[in-house]
């Protein structure tokens, strides 16, 4: 029965590998020390026992206590007994404590924010399945999943839609906003972007089968269940009346065909799906989550269920017929995914800003409306309609939208629990919630297994944030009011077209700054303490130079927004607690001061009397809890240490980025949004992100040397442990190799010189005759393209000759 569903050459673009084919075999080479686990973690947090809640209480007394005491046992305590300590040592003993001061204040955020996620996780209790069934059985409401995309390989981004189609959702339209450009010349760029085109497409007919299917069974059940009465049965005479324990035998009969009919149902969609996933490609680590978790995870679920009906089945027992309907109606759930995909950079009136931000504002602004094309000056604009044609561009509206990119994967009830979320009472003010994303398990490279683990802590600090009402929007996937949108946007006037704008594409951390201008419309924020989302993580040097990059960029200009939206709350006499100021504060700019401060530290040979056991005891604790973190979410507590290393390679990495947002401050221009590459090939680094690490060694050696002589031991320590540590991540994550290759390539780009055409020589165009002349072009855009059209050579006073 299930043979013809899946014998479509839609279901499997990517067939050709069985799924038990080793993940490496066709993606990266697996190096030493990769993560071999490939399981991830479970979707709910373990519930925290109550002593790791103690020690995490503990942990930030001892954190503020040695400070304190570090501060008056030795900054304060020489200069009692020195009262004339000297110039040079009273701006080294201000300049250390605020370095200290800074660091330890960070350390201490990110114990609070553990703290918080800790609560959070003990109390959370997830939501039980028939509930969620039976909120969405009568749901009017619907979701649009925004996909934004630019590059991308399309096998990337068919998991991605994939992902998002199979979502269990009642009404669901997928869009895959394409921003490449529409019509590439490179051949190889045209190929992968039809490819791309061709996606929405792919899946939807892929899914029209079991969707179909799933469709007919919900129709015929429901005809069944409603069907009219038989009129002679009322009406039969006494000796041809049946008993009522004849009627009862029959009517479980009945019964008992109708729960072969959903079992058989379910059956069949799993097989479905358990087909589709045998005929996937597995290349790497990614494509085995894919399959594992989004394809057969869903399948699971459904084999679940399968368990149920037929242990219901065996046992004479029979759900309720309200409850078989929401089952029947969970299948139409899954398949009835809409997709399509929207280019904006087909239309001259929309935005064509390069970021990922006014891609999503210029289909935002479509919404809820018909357009009209209408080709003017060999472009194509976007009109509103007022008279209904059928080429009209009609872009549907919802009450959600789910921003997705194009390198995540979303599990299958993604969106039923975060809407469930947002409509549980309570939760009327929520605008964005999400899961903060984890890693892919199975990294094949240590720098991609590594950067996982950063970012895998990272989605327990964003659900402790939660906790103290700190939450910011992280971009990868979140769920937003599109009511909460419209309280935000902006409108402007761009070349005679209104351009909306939504999300700030001011920075290029636009969901930061669209957090602070929701709170400052009385809108909340709030992170779902489970793991429902993954997105990919860069797996070279150079592609992970171009994301932190971005990162450490925009939080200081957002700053003063923040206090802005903090004054305006307090004039609503809103209580704000200041544990949630910090946080916020922490979150924001904590990239630069800990970039400076360890680049002080580093660089400056503090006097030895300004160290003190103290500060080491002081910083204890937060490398503690964070190898605790590190291996309850899987990895190795001594990864403290190779995180301390990889920190310090990306050391001018995030520098970079704070001195972009000082540059942006000051000139008021906006800084090029450069998107992360997601290539299977390696992405070769700037040579001077390569270079500085080796210098960050070098210097570390010469302090070593020169604080020996001196006897400064404290200063030696720490010197080795950031030589050793700097050496080995430079090592292990950008490679000897890789580093003279990068180095090399560095140093040809910056001698090389583009030839120059030769100057006062233009070049020489072609007069046009007036049958040549785009006379559509010059009526619409005016004496910018009659100027160019009028252009020939050296005569600039040839005139065209109207016949």
């Amino acid at each position: 029965m299930t043979d013809q569903l899946v014998d479509s050459p839609d279901l499997v673009p990517n067939s050709g590998t069985a799924i038990d084919e080793p993940s490496e075999a066709k993606g990266r080479k697996r190096q030493w020390g990769s993560e071999r686990r490939s399981e991830p973690l479970p979707i709910v947090h373990p519930k925290p026992s109550a002593r790791k809640i103690v020690l995490g209480r503990l942990a930030i007394l001892v954190t503020v206590g040695a400070w304190m005491y570090y501060v008056v046992s030795t900054i304060i305590r020489e200069f009692i007994n020195n009262p004339n300590p000297g110039f040079r040592f009273t701006i080294e003993s201000v300049s250390y404590v605020v370095v200290v001061t800074f660091l330890t204040f960070s350390a201490l955020m990110y114990l609070m924010a553990r703290q918080g996620a800790l609560y959070r996780f003990r109390e959370h209790r997830r939501v039980p399945r028939g509930e969620l069934d039976n909120h969405f059985a009568d749901y009017q409401h619907g979701i649009t999943v925004l996909v934004p995309s630019y590059a991308e390989e399309p096998g990337v981004v068919r998991a991605t839609l994939w992902s998002a189609a199979l979502q269990e959702f009642p009404d669901l339209r997928v869009v895959l906003l394409l921003d490449d450009p529409p019509n590439p010349t490179d051949p190889e760029k045209a190929r992968r972007l039809d490819e791309t085109r061709a996606l929405a497409g792919q899946i939807e007919r892929a899914l029209s089968a079991p969707a179909a299917r799933a469709n007919s069974a919900l129709a015929a059940y429901r005809a069944r269940r409603n069907g009219p009465v038989d009129p002679a049965a009322g009406s039969a005479s006494p000796a041809t009346k049946k008993t009522g324990k004849q009627k009862g035998a029959q009517q479980k009969l009945r019964d008992l065909d109708e729960l072969d009919l959903l079992i058989a149902e379910y059956e069949a969609a799993a097989e479905w799906l358990e087909a589709m996933a045998e005929a996937e490609s597995v290349h790497d680590h990614v494509d085995e989550f894919f399959v594992d978790l989004v394809i057969m995870g869903l399948a699971r679920e459904l084999r679940l269920v399968l368990l149920a009906l037929t242990s219901a089945k065996a046992q004479g027992a029979l759900p309720a017929p309200e409850r078989m309907e929401q089952l029947y109606l969970r299948l139409t759930w899954i398949f009835n995914g809409r997709l399509e995909s929207f280019e904006r950079k087909r239309y001259a009136s929309l935005s064509h800003e390069a970021n990922k931000a006014m891609n999503l504002n210029a289909y935002i602004s479509l919404m809820g409306q018909r357009w009209r094309k209408e080709e003017a000056g060999g472009a194509t604009l976007l009109r509103p309609a007022t008279t209904p044609h059928e080429d009209d561009l009609v872009v549907p509206d919802s009450t959600y939208l789910l921003t997705l990119d194009a390198d995540s994967l979303l599990l299958r009830d993604y969106c039923l629990r975060l809407v469930y979320f947002l409509e549980s009472a309570g939760n009327e003010r929520v605008a964005v919630t999400q899961t903060p994303y984890s890693s892919f398990r199975g990294a094949p490279t240590r720098i991609e297994r590594i950067a996982g683990a950063t970012t895998d802590i990272q989605h327990i600090l964003h659900q402790g944030m939660s906790y103290y009402g700190a939450t910011f929007w992280v971009g990868a996937n979140a769920i937003i009011r599109k009511r909460a949108l419209e309280d935000i946007v902006e409108v402007e006037t761009v070349g005679g077209f209104e351009v909306r704008t939504y999300i700030q594409d001011r920075t290029v951390i636009e969901d930061t700054e669209s957090s602070i201008d929701l709170g400052a419309h009385g809108w909340t924020l709030v992170n779902y303490p489970e793991r429902l989302s993954y997105s990919a993580t860069p797996p070279d040097f150079g592609s992970l130079v171009v994301q932190r990059r971005r990162w450490a960029n925009g939080g200081l200009l957002i700053l003063p927004k923040l206090w802005n939206q903090l004054s305006q709350r307090r004039l609503q006499r809103e209580r704000i607690l200041i544990r949630e100021v910090l946080l916020r504060v922490n979150y924001m700019a904590s990239i630069c001061w800990a970039s400076f401060g360890l680049l002080f530290l580093l660089a400056y040979p503090y006097d030895s009397r300004l160290l003190s056991p103290a500060v080491f005891v002081a910083a204890l604790p937060y490398f503690l809890c964070m190898g605790s973190d590190l291996r309850d979410c899987g990895h190795r507590f001594s990864d403290i240490f190779r995180i301390y290393g990889f920190n310090l390679i990306l050391l001018p990495v995030n520098l970079a980025g704070v001195l972009k947002s000082l540059q942006q401050g000051l000139t008021g221009d906006k800084i090029p949004f450069v998107r992360t590459p997601k290539v299977k090939n390696r992405t070769a680094a700037p040579a001077i992100y390569v270079l500085i690490p080796y210098l960050i060694v070098a210097f570390s050696v010469l302090t070593i040397w020169r604080d020996w002589q001196q006897g400064n031991w404290g200063n030696v320590a720490f010197a080795t442990l950031n030589a050793v540590l700097a050496m080995t991540c430079i090592q292990a994550y950008i490679g000897l190799w890789n580093s003279v290759v990068d180095i090399s390539l560095g140093a040809l780009n910056w001698l090389y010189v583009s030839p120059k055409s030769k100057a006062g020589k233009e070049p020489v165009v072609v007069p046009k005759s007036a049958e040549e002349v785009d006379w559509e072009s010059i009526l619409y855009h005016g004496d910018r393209r009659l100027n160019r059209d009028l252009r020939g050579g050296t005569d600039r006073r040839r005139r065209i000759s109207l016949r």
